[in-house]
This record gives structure tokens, sequence and C-alpha cells, in this order.
């Protein structure tokens, strides 16, 4: 393939990650962003968050100057054959999706198109939003294509999942603009078996090798509403699994038992069944809310989502609820939260559980430090103002009653409890005494 120009409108998770992997696999690369924080950092070689590896991925293509960073779009567009949207669709107030800034940027980017090139939608979006963008962007151009291409990447192992994917999503009415998205990925998929040993990512060797339907070409509307329902059915996995153990714990049954048994039907698998403190970040609880809101929309009623968010919600005041059963009032005894972020491997602290665990600690009078490797600053504004942070893992561990593994990072596997009653909202230790669990 010749070197295409490609921008990519939003420096979040999906847009950074994607602007390194392209940038260093024989494309040129304008990363678009109208946060300057964020244009700087990205020009400095680092990301705007942490993700690991994703620094030196940057750094690289910086310094081979296939990787830009700008916030102006009448630089950034003009030159690019593709330009992805990956702007942030945050959830509104009642559930539905804020698409403001999907709007925003296909309206300023439709100013300076350049003839035949191919607009991609990568954020998340409602079904129908295509439609929508293509006529703003009309507006300004007609010498254009609009292809939906959802992205699948999970925080924590955003690089692995963006080269080694399971499959490829690329919906349009233009077969055409659609085989020239997924040639980009076809690209993405030969840089990376020249470079990674594929024994030492965690993903499943079986996806990788299959080639049949792993590029997937569909209509405009069908890729819109795929990442959705995908996101949507993990999120009801887990919902499940913290069902069962609510009822585990009930009858003295170990969920980890139950899920592995359940796990082994190949029909169901065993992913997304590990029960916890529940879903959170800035994907399961925003899609799951999208797609409840986008079907009432069209008058279908979606109760088994709805109950999914349900159960998702209960989960943080089940477990403060169990570790009040255990040892009474928390008023005046010392808690340590350990991890903040939604899940181990990323700064994000969008929407996590662990954030909503220290709220209830604190607002049941308990003394909460809590602590994080990576996710503090993001998660300190909605925090409780009565607790305290403290970045040192063993400061916080000093003297506390109460130990709340709230994320399941790594560092905490090492860590001697002493006499503290341990709380494993993540299911992640093997313990007999002073312990509680979830449906254990």
């Amino acid at each position: 393939m010749d070197v295409k120009n490609i921008t990519i409108i939003g420096s979040g998770y999906v847009g950074t990650t994607a602007a390194a992997i392209f940038s260093n696999c024989g494309f040129n690369v304008v990363a678009l962003d109208i946060n300057e924080a964020r244009v700087a950092s990205i020009k400095s070689g680092k990301a705007p968050f942490f993700e690991a590896g994703l620094d030196a991925l940057i750094a690289k293509a910086i310094k081979q100057n296939t990787l830009k960073a700008t916030s102006s779009y009448e630089e950034a567009i003009p030159t690019a054959n593709f330009i992805f949207s990956c702007v942030g669709t945050p959830d509104n107030p009642d559930g539905s999706s804020n698409l403001e800034y999907v709007y925003a940027a296909a309206t300023e980017a439709s100013k300076y198109l350049e003839k035949g090139a191919i607009f991609i939608q990568k954020s998340t979006v409602p079904v129908g939003t295509g439609i929508e963008v293509t006529k703003l962007i009309k507006q300004n151009t007609k010498d254009f294509s609009y292809v939906s291409n959802p992205e699948f990447l999970r925080e924590g192992t955003a690089i692995a999942d963006t080269l080694l994917f399971d499959r490829v999503v690329a919906g349009s009415n233009n077969a055409d603009a659609v085989e020239q998205v997924l040639g980009l990925h076809r690209k993405v998929e030969e840089y990376a078996h020249t470079i990674v040993d594929l024994s030492k990512i965690s993903i499943d060797k079986a996806a990788i090798d299959a080639k049949s339907g792993k590029y997937i070409p569909t209509s405009l509307s069908s890729a819109e509403l795929i990442k959705v329902t995908a996101n949507a059915f993990l999120a009801l996995k887990i919902s499940f699994a913290n069902s069962i153990a609510k009822l585990s714990d009930q009858v003295g049954a170990d969920i980890n038992e139950v899920m592995d048994g359940v796990g082994h039907d190949r029909r169901i698998g065993r992913a997304f069944l590990n029960a916890g403190r529940g879903y959170g970040g800035g994907c399961f609880p925003k899609d799951v809310s999208g797609l409840i809101a986008s079907a009432v929309e069209h008058g279908v009623d979606m109760p088994i989502m709805t109950a999914a968010t349900d159960v998702n919600e209960s989960m943080p005041g089940y477990i403060v609820n169990k570790v009040k059963e255990r040892v009474g009032s928390l008023h005046g005894k010392k808690v340590a939260i350990l991890g903040l972020a939604f899940k181990a491997g990323t700064s994000d602290a969008r929407k996590s559980p662990a954030v909503t665990i220290a709220n209830y600690f604190a607002s049941e009078g308990a003394v909460v430090t809590a602590t994080d490797p990576q996710a503090i600053e993001e998660a300190r504004e909605e925090l409780h103002s009565s607790i305290s942070i403290n970045p040192n893992l063993q400061d916080t561990l000093q003297e506390q009653d109460i130990i709340v593994i709230a994320t399941d990072w790594p560092e905490y596997q090492k860590i001697e409890f002493g006499t503290a009653t341990v709380v494993d909202c993540m299911n992640s230790y093997q313990m007999t005494s002073n312990y509680i669990g979830v449906g254990k």
C-alpha cells in the first residue's frame, strides 16, 4: 500500500492508541485535538494518560516524523486521505449519548476535507448517527465517503488489542470505502506480526489465527449497532455473575467455583463471569445506558439491560453492607482503599466502582485513606472531601482496621495484611481468616 495520510480527531484512549499504531506501520498521521495540553503531551512523546507501552510508540513515531500533533483543523484535515473521528461520547443525565463532540468535529472537519476523503467514525455512537453526520458534512462538501469503524480495544491492553484484533468491522453504503478502511487494518496486522511475539501477549491465539470473519464489512447501521451490542452483552455477563454471587453468599457456595464450572461450557465461556464490584469506566456504563435510550427512542423495551444496570449499581453498596455485617459500625474505623482506577492497567477512574466504594465508607463515618499507582489525579475530584489520598502504598497500609482491595493491581498481590480485615472486591485472593469476598 502506498503511504497514506491519516488524521485522527480526538486524543483520548482510542484516538491516541490508533495514532501511535498507524504512525508506526507506514502511515503519516496527524493527531488533532482542541485540548492544547493533550497536543503538547503527544508532541513531547507521551500519551495524555497512562497505558503501558504507549509512550514508547509515540516517542518513536515523533522521532521518525510520522506522527505530528496539532489543535488546528485547517492544518490537519486538508492533506488527509482518511479522517478518524475518535472524540468523546459521554452520556447525558438521562442515559442517552451526548453527540455534541461528534457533530462538532464532523462539521469543522467538513470545511477542509480533501476531495475523495473518507470520514471514519470510530467513537461509539448510537445507531443512526452516521446518517446525521453525513448530512452535516454534505453541507460543506459532497465528494467524500462515510464509514463506521467501531473500536474494540480494552484499556490496559489497548496496544495488544489494536495490533492483534479479533475482528475489524466497517460499515457504509460505499463498498470501496469499506474495503479501503479494512485495508488500513490489514496493514496494521502485517506490521504486528513482524514485531510481536504472540506467545507473550495474553490474547486468544485461536482468534488471532482465525482469518474467517476477521474482517467484517456491513451496512452502516449494523456497524453502529455491533459495538454497543457487544459491550452490552459483556456487561450483562458481569451483572449475571454478580447476581449469582449474591445467591452464593446466602447458600454458602463459592462464586469462583460456580463460574469455573459454568464457564467450561463452550457455549457460555468463562470470560466476563468474574463476580465483584461491578463494571465501570468510559465504555460499559454509557454504552449500556445509550443502548437502552436508543431502544426507547425506537419504541423498544430492554428490561434485561435495565436489570443489568440495576445489579451493577447495587454492587458497591452490597460490598459495604457485607463489611458492616461482619465488623459492625464503620464509624471511626480506619479503612485503606487500594485502587481507584476502574480496572488495573489504566489511569481511568471514570464511573469507577472503586471510587464509589471509597465514598460509601466515608459516608458511613470511616476514616478513609485511598491510594492507586496511576489513577489518583483522575479520581481526586470524585472522592468524598473527607478521604485522604496517599500515593505511597506502604504508608497507606499502616495501622488500618480494614483494607479494601478495590482494584486488582498486580502489586497488591504481595501485601502482608497483618490483623486487618481484608475486603476483596475483585475476588483475587485466596484467604480464610479476616477475609470478605463477593460470593465467597
